[in-house]
């Protein structure tokens, strides 16, 4: 029941965005315009009517629309109920018809033809009499039998003319019915209203967060995205029957049929409501994509992990800002459907840099364990390769179609900085899988890694001056435009000047810790010996160590990458200060152990990236994981 009910919930108020949707595409002023009439009196009255009923027409709709689920199955069964009126004074109608051709006015039993006719019509009668009876839920089954008084009078052998006024009195009658149930619930919607409007007021929504708090709960009742999507759906495909059946798809095979399948879609977001519509059916494909990417890379686990930003919102947000700052709404269909396949290769752009979110940290998790599982790396460097041709593809494709200008080059570099940030992941893979086959570490990885970083954002960095540049020269000598102006001073702050801030603080970081750890001085073999202890970093043996100025032992390349991170000891986080006479003293020297301090805390009590485990020994007896590598990917972020 709870499944049928959501469906139900969705289903039936599916009709009235229709609705809607048909309402906003009707052109009241042009049909306004060819109104003609005997003077402008009576012609402003019919603009009066026709303007009256549109804007009732919407009122009804949302009314319909925001009705609680109870009361609209109630209004579909009172309008079903009156659908089957109709067809029982239909049938009524067509037999009375057929009796007046027939010319046989006696009684019916005496005729085999008039007979048969009677039996079979009065039997259709009785069942939607006693269909009507079962869906208000009532015995009284005669309330719905007005429609059956034409044929109990030719039973009673009433001559024709009398057929024809019985039969005018019954559709009267079920007209003045109707009219009376009408006039008794008129003010159902009212009541509804000030119902909600004192629930409202008793939980006090005046504060914004008890308004958001009820927003969102209408939300999930109404099923708002869901309710669009199927809208958007059921839109979708009668517009393909209709192009179909108009002939559009033999025009198709000529075009192509992505060129077709465009048209169809830009045809179905040409109101609000199919725009919205499309925008949430962007949002679920996206989701069904990201979802589809973990699932390949991770499996059903991967699936559950789930990440805000990898939800599809970001992509139907971007496709609805575009399409309402660009007015895709007042566009003619041609330039509707160029302008949307823009858009949709911005959105597709989108979601590649989120797979690419994704794929990133589980390939270099790969590369920095011990994991040997063939399948788990082919199919992260499979994916990597799809990230890094397809955003390629996209950029050739876009390119053939459109002339080279200031937006088509942010989406070409767009992709070109998709494509390097897969590489510069595939780079790192590469450097970490030579290390696992080498018989000795190497010595220098992390500086490698850095390094080769740093290139992949440099080039980010270079492709990013290139789109300003070109922005700047064409709005400077080409055609300026305050849309150009301000997408480009956008991209100058957020690709330009924050990524050049961003290298140089990394760069300067690196500098300062590297020159902290030749300041420290390194632990001679007695002190490593009497220390007898494993690095509380890594939680490796130490064969060389540095000794910080608060007593404590470690690795200088853990150390170094500790202080990527942060700037003080990670026993004790007492800032870790360069020493003039670390400075002054060679590298090779061994200068007496500062003085220890009285009570050094266990590796295990520590915060950060302190394995909490009391035995560290057991980290290095894993087959499947490295936690020197571990802390060297974490190093990378």
């Amino acid at each position: 029941m709870p499944r049928l009910e959501e469906l139900a919930n969705v289903a039936l108020r599916v009709p009235s965005i229709l609705v809607l949707d048909l309402l906003y595409k009707c052109d009241i002023e042009g049909l306004t315009e060819h109104l003609k009439a005997k003077n402008e009196d009576m012609l402003f009255k019919y603009k009066y009517v026709i303007w009256n009923m549109y804007y009732l027409g919407h009122l009804i709709n949302v009314v319909v629309l925001v009705l609680p689920l109870r009361h609209i199955v109630t209004l579909y069964l009172h309008m079903l109920v009156a659908l089957l009126l109709y067809m029982g004074h239909q049938i009524s109608k067509d037999y009375v018809r057929e009796e007046l051709q027939y010319g046989y006015e006696g009684a019916v039993y005496l005729d085999s033809l008039a007979f048969n006719r009677f039996v079979s019509a009065m039997t259709s009668q009785i069942i939607l009499s006693t269909l009507c009876a079962f869906l208000m839920k009532t015995r009284k089954v005669w309330l719905f039998s007005a429609h059956m008084l034409p044929l109990l009078a030719r039973l009673c052998t009433a001559p024709h003319t009398t057929l024809l006024t019985v039969n005018t009195f019954s559709m009267g009658l079920s007209g003045a019915a109707i009219t009376m149930f009408l006039l008794s619930n008129l003010f159902v919607p009212y009541s509804l209203a000030r119902a909600a409007y004192s629930e409202l007021l008793q939980l006090e929504v005046i504060e914004l967060y008890r308004l958001l708090a009820v927003g969102i709960s209408l939300w999930n009742q109404f099923a708002v995205p869901v309710l669009f999507t199927v809208f958007w759906f059921v839109l979708f495909v009668v517009q393909l029957c209709s192009d179909t059946m108009s002939g559009n798809a033999a025009s198709a095979a000529h075009q192509g049929i992505m060129f077709f399948l465009l048209t169809s879609v830009s045809e179905c977001c040409a109101t609000p409501y199919s725009l919205l519509g499309l925008t949430f059916v962007v949002s679920y494909l996206a989701l069904g994509l990201l979802n589809l990417c973990k699932f390949y890379l991770g499996g059903y686990a991967a699936v559950q992990n789930e990440n805000v930003m990898h939800r599809g919102v970001t992509e139907g947000v971007t496709l609805l800002l575009l399409a309402l700052q660009t007015g895709l709404l007042d566009m003619q269909a041609l330039q509707r459907t160029f302008l949307l396949s823009i858009i949709l290769f911005i959105v597709v752009t989108s979601t590649l840099q989120s797979m690419i979110e994704i794929t990133d940290p589980i390939v270099l998790a790969l590369g920095a364990s011990r994991n040997r599982s063939l399948w788990k790396h082919f199919r992260g460097l499979s994916m990597c390769l799809l990230l890094l041709v397809f955003p390629v593809f996209m950029a050739y494709k876009i390119s053939q179609f459109f002339h080279m200008d200031f937006w088509l080059l942010i989406l070409v570099s767009s992709c070109m900085l998709t494509s390097l940030q897969v590489t510069g992941t595939m780079l790192i893979y590469s450097l970490f899988m030579v290390e696992l086959f080498r018989s000795d570490p190497i010595e220098s990885l992390d500086e490698v890694i850095y390094w080769v970083n740093a290139v992949s954002r440099v080039l980010e960095f270079v492709v990013a001056l290139c789109v300003v540049a070109y922005g700047t020269w064409e709005s400077l000598f080409g055609e300026w435009s305050w849309m150009g102006a301000s997408v480009i001073i956008i991209h100058s702050y957020f690709n330009v000047w924050l990524r050049a801030q961003s290298g140089w603080r990394s760069f300067l970081l690196r500098q300062e810790a590297a020159k902290k750890i030749n300041s420290l001085p390194r632990a001679t073999a007695q002190q490593l010996q009497q220390h007898n202890d494993v690095c509380s970093i890594c939680f490796q043996d130490m064969s060389s160590a540095v000794i910080t100025y608060c007593g404590h032992f470690f690795h200088g390349n853990c150390l170094r990458k500790w202080l990527y991170v942060q700037e003080t000891c990670p026993m004790c986080h007492q800032t870790v200060q360069p020493s003039q006479q670390g400075q002054n003293q060679p590298f090779g020297d061994s200068p007496a152990a500062p003085p220890q301090r009285d009570t050094e805390p266990e590796p295990a009590a520590q915060e950060g990236d302190s394995n909490p485990n009391t035995d560290p020994h057991q980290e290095m007896q894993s087959d499947d994981y490295s936690s020197e590598h571990v802390f060297l990917l974490y190093s990378l972020y």
